[in-house]
């Protein structure tokens, strides 16, 4: 038998006690490491994630006060989500598709044949349900972007071969479930086998017949002199409404978190929707209604004139109507007022708690059972700016909402008539320029690049000749584009100046919001319309990455 080593053994046995050490170390160590991220890892907002170029926008900061040119403004509804938000129940209805189509089709033409009707054609009857198919099939097959929810039944035309069709729809490249109209007037033929063809299809708002009943609204300022305005009408799919507490008893059993004004007020609208969304987050985070002030004040950079314009309505550039469906607030006025009178009622006061920095944050004020939570920005700038309260630690509690935060309906109403002129089929250009151009430090090549034979030059290798070309800028000058009109169908905004005019429904639905008053179409309407046109072109050329090699903040910035 052989003998063992004894020198041997105990270095066998003491490497094998190493190495099983080493490797219960090194798994005791992961656990560690995986339990610490587990615990305060905090999940990047959807909406932020997926929007990453948004997020650098609001965060890029210098002594915490924003610095951008404002020439894109993005709202929720232009975000990508990883989980957008269910649609309401009432506003979810199934697209019109070739399936839907053929089983309506199918269901016609047996009726067709039993009845033996093909003698019928030589005479539209705008009634008949095969008049309805063949538009919704020429709709189909024209209009690729576009997703069709729902048709009126056709009317009669001017002529007896002509029928006017209405229909609700939305674009494909807008995120929200917002629901707009059109009618169009079409001249009809005989086809095949008992069914009707297109022979002519008019253009946009061309079925003037079949437009929807407008609602009659008289606007006059109380007191004082009445200001002389058009014909007032309402859309009846926007809901601009206040929300009331309604009696004592419900304000005192509501919970509220009321931030006074600001150094936001009137800063640029970024910072504002930045500031606004904190708020409403940290609301939503603590259980409570959010008290909101709809006066907004627009920054000077707006205005031709460089002033800031105070009174300005949240409703004129906001959807107050989704955002009432997305978050429990209350208006401001409405608030103090029925806290006033509440506390001259009763002896016992409602209860407020004072929150006077920003450094108290929103998870110390979790099981706080005061009625009001009031947060003061008394502090000199930039301690006084709202978004402080969201930022440091505060960031792995509150998420901004920025699906509570889309656009005015009135003014996507005027992006959608202006890409329904252009029949949904056109390309666009963003042309920066301004004070950008005129920096040569930071942009040496952006003015020269951006002028008017080098955009010619530049789009003739992109874009097809006599496209339709939208060119959305903050250039002034009108004619600074007539070069390209030598090469294209080029559309500015201003050439759609009557979709904001005195006679408009823009002009009507703002001045009912405003006693009666005409309402400025102004800097940041011009251009939160010329973003979204933009976004809704088939082919996108932008200022930088495509027309300069300048970075888009500066020198050294890319």
């Amino acid at each position: 038998m052989k003998e063992t080593n004894p020198a041997t053994e105990p270095i066998g046995q003491n490497l094998i006690k190493l190495i099983s050490n080493l490797c219960f170390s090194v798994f005791v160590f992961s656990v560690l490491i995986f339990t610490v991220i587990a615990i305060t890892y905090q999940p990047p907002d959807p909406w932020l994630e997926s929007a990453p170029a948004l997020t650098k926008l609001f965060t890029q900061s210098e002594n915490a006060t924003f610095k951008n040119d404002n020439s894109i403004l993005k709202t929720g509804e232009d975000l990508q989500t990883v989980s957008a938000p269910a649609v309401p129940p009432a506003l979810a209805i199934e697209p019109i598709t070739e399936q839907v189509i053929e089983k309506s089709e199918e269901k016609v033409t047996n009726m067709t044949l039993k009845s033996s009707g093909c003698e019928n054609l030589q005479i539209v009857n705008c009634s008949d349900p095969r008049v309805l198919i063949t538009v919704e099939k020429f709709n189909l097959k024209w209009f690729k972007s576009i997703v069709f929810l729902e048709y009126q039944t056709p009317v009669n035309g001017s002529k007896p071969d002509e029928c006017d069709v209405a229909w609700k729809f939305r674009n494909k490249k807008e995120k929200s479930w917002r629901k707009y109209r059109d009618f169009r007037r079409f001249k009809f033929g005989n086809g095949e086998n008992c069914t009707y063809k297109i022979v002519h299809a008019s253009g946009w708002h061309s079925g003037i017949n079949a437009r929807r009943q407008r609602i009659k609204v008289n606007a006059t300022k109380s007191g004082g002199k009445s200001p002389k305005i058009a014909p007032s009408v309402r859309d009846e799919e926007i809901n601009d409404t206040i929300p009331t507490l309604g009696s004592e008893m419900n304000f005192r059993k509501g919970r509220y978190l009321y931030y006074s004004r600001g150094g936001d007020y009137c800063k640029g609208m970024n910072h504002y929707m930045w500031s606004f969304l904190c708020g409403l987050g940290e609301a939503m985070y603590l259980n409570r209604t959010f008290v909101m002030d709809l006066s907004i004040c627009l920054a000077g950079s707006y205005n031709p004139s460089g002033k800031d314009e105070e009174g300005k309505d949240f409703r004129y550039y906001f959807d107050f109507e989704h955002l009432k469906e997305m978050a429990s607030i209350v208006e401001e006025s409405e608030f103090l007022r029925d806290w006033k009178k509440w506390d001259r009622a009763h002896k016992k006061k409602v209860p407020v708690r004072k929150v006077v920095t920003h450094k108290v944050m929103p998870v110390q004020l979790k099981k706080d059972k005061s009625t009001i939570i009031w947060r003061q920005f008394d502090a000199p700038e930039p301690e006084n700016y709202w978004y402080r309260v969201c930022e440091g630690q505060a960031a792995k509690y509150i998420q901004r909402p920025w699906h509570a935060l889309w656009k005015s309906k009135r003014l996507m109403n005027i992006v959608t008539e202006i890409s329904g002129q252009m029949d949904w089929d056109f390309d666009a250009v963003h042309v920066v320029r301004g004070e950008k151009a005129q920096n040569k430090e930071l942009w040496p090549h952006l003015d020269a690049d951006t002028s008017p034979d080098a955009l010619v030059a530049k789009l003739q290798g992109i874009i097809q000749p006599w496209r339709n070309l939208y060119i959305a800028t903050n250039e002034p000058f009108y004619n600074y584009f007539d070069k390209l009109r030598s090469h294209f169908k080029v559309h500015l905004l201003d050439d759609y100046k009557a979709l904001w005019g005195n006679t408009s429904d823009w002009y009507n639905e703002t001045m009912l919001l405003n006693h009666g008053w005409p309402v400025e179409f102004d800097g940041y309407m011009r251009v939160a319309v010329d973003t979204e046109v933009l976004y809704r072109a088939k082919t996108r050329v932008e200022t930088f990455y495509n027309l300069t090699s300048d970075c888009k903040d500066g020198v050294n910035t890319c």
